[in-house]
């Protein structure tokens, strides 16, 4: 179908690569941790937001951009690094303890910015990118491309998976940690760590060569 090959074997393949935590499934965590069910489900559409950016890129060959130049790869890699960094630094800097902040402050304009920092930590990742461009051809015949739309399909397949991992995630994180919400300690260290988190994230994916 389209030139798809052996897709019940991407679809396994999907299931295992999204089992595989990385940048975005500790930026859902963290966030489902500290700032509860709602921040969390917000940090995954986020995330998958970016990842459809990077589906259609890999779909229409925008992407072949980021494998043939080095400059534009490494232009990324260390915005998506600093960026990420940024994000540890200010959580660690935060005067308000996450696990104090009543849910009724989390408004429509707090989401919309951890919405936000998901799509940017994705779509700064420019490893996320060429997994797709180079994945994704693995399952379809050259001989018998349809355009873009095999991509799509397959790239769409993996979106669905990796969504209803994330939400498991974020929904079992923040129902794990509802009965800490009233825990100063637990909230400053958790606040610590995901601060810490962040930026051990951002100096491996600046210096990471592989």
């Amino acid at each position: 179908m389209f030139g798809i090959e052996n897709y019940l074997g991407f679809i396994i393949a999907a299931i295992i690569l999204n089992l595989t935590p990385g940048t975005d499934t500790m930026y859902i965590l963290t966030r489902s941790v500290s700032q509860g069910k709602n921040a969390g489900l917000v940090s995954v559409a986020g995330i998958m937001s970016g990842c459809i950016v990077h589906v259609l890129c890999a779909a229409f060959g925008l992407s072949l951009i980021l494998s043939s130049s080095a400059f534009v790869f490494m232009l990324v890699k260390w915005a998506g690094a600093l960026y990420l960094i940024y994000l540890g630094i200010k959580t660690l800097l935060e005067k308000n303890r996450a696990f104090e902040i009543s849910h009724s402050e989390y408004t429509v304009r707090n989401l919309a910015k951890t919405y936000r920092q998901g799509v940017l930590t994705n779509i700064l990742n420019p490893k996320v990118g060429l997994f797709f461009l180079s994945f994704l051809p693995q399952f379809i015949n050259p001989d018998h491309v349809n355009g873009p739309i095999p991509f799509l399909i397959l790239g769409g397949t993996f979106l669905v998976t990796g969504t209803i991992w994330c939400l498991f995630l974020s929904l079992t994180a923040a129902l794990m940690t509802n009965t800490l919400r009233n825990n100063k300690i637990a909230g400053i260290l958790l606040q610590k760590l995901s601060g810490m988190i962040f930026i051990g994230f951002g100096l491996k994916l600046g210096f990471d060569n592989d």
